[in-house]
């Protein structure tokens, strides 16, 4: 086994230092909201708009570069040793979408691997733009859907399904956030009509019991998050969370931080936190390092 731990699921733009936030929001004249860190009770869509501040500080490719490379920094010093780093080159409009990639990519340097997000409601051929522009880049490694769908959307999720057969063509990775506290059908939709190898969160995945047969006849691999599903509330307490339950039903699943940031997390404590939930054996936490490893997105 790969010594170390992995995070796959990361997002560059809310895994900032703390430090970095303040200095940069200082260098543009930004006020720092008085409560830009997630707390429980907040609600996916509070959660999802705290990211506005932050992408103000990223607009630029030398900004994207820098934080790219102390993310970098950052997991290694916690002891991750298979990292992947998420963002949405879309949201960066300080340059074009491929200059926006090869900046984060360039402070990268070959440590993480790169996904790339398309947006629950944005427009498919733009997603199908992402897929052309990573299959491009070998540091780049799979794409992914994230944000919440809403009733507003002109695109359902099973709109998004020629983008990532593509992506499957080009031998690129693929994950989708689904079942965050939502209904599990994403999940479905996610793994048989987009072809997900990993679903972001999963939260519901028990909530239809068939499920769990499809999970492990694919060999998918869910992406847990555990202080962020409880701060947007998926699960209703940190002890609710469905892991050690997906571990004994033979589900793989890998331990992520989703935002060092904003959720104030590191890998090493969000497997702390997994350690000491009811029923978790080391035997358990074992498995789900080893699924994160093996989990990987590699070209």
């Amino acid at each position: 086994m790969k010594p170390g731990l992995p995070d796959l699921h990361r997002h560059l733009d809310g895994s900032l230092r703390p430090a970095t936030v303040e200095q940069l929001a200082r260098r543009f004249g930004l006020t720092l909201p008085p409560r830009l860190p997630f707390s429980p009770g907040l609600g996916l869509s509070a959660a999802l708009a705290r990211f506005d501040f932050v992408l103000q500080l990223l607009q630029r490719p030398a900004e994207l570069t820098r934080v790219a490379a102390e993310a970098c920094e950052d997991a290694a010093a916690d002891g991750v040793t298979t990292l992947e780093l998420r963002f949405a080159p879309q949201l960066h409009r300080g340059a074009p979408l491929a200059d926006v990639i090869d900046a984060v990519l360039d402070g990268l340097a070959g440590r993480a691997g790169l996904i790339l997000c398309g947006l629950y409601g944005e427009d498919p051929a733009l997603l199908h733009a992402l897929v052309e522009l990573a299959a491009a880049r070998p540091g780049v490694v799979g794409i992914d859907l994230a944000g919440a769908p809403s009733p507003a959307h002109a695109w359902r999720l099973r709109d998004y399904a020629a983008p990532f057969q593509r992506a499957a063509a080009h031998g690129l990775g693929r994950t989708v956030h689904a079942g965050e506290g939502r209904p599990p059908a994403e999940i479905r939709v996610a793994i048989e009509r987009l072809g997900a190898q990993r679903i972001g969160h999963g939260t519901t995945l028990l909530d239809d019991p068939s499920l769990i047969d499809l999970v492990r006849a694919r060999g998918v691999t869910i992406e847990a998050c555990l202080t962020s599903n409880h701060q947007i509330g998926a699960i209703n307490a940190v002890a609710d969370h469905p892991l050690v339950r997906w571990l004994d039903l033979g589900v793989a699943a890998a331990i992520c931080t989703d935002n060092t940031f904003f959720s104030a997390v590191t890998s090493s404590s969000e497997h702390q936190l997994a350690a000491a939930l009811p029923g978790m054996t080391p035997a358990h936490l074992e498995s789900t390092i080893q699924a994160g490893h093996a989990a990987a997105f590699r070209r």
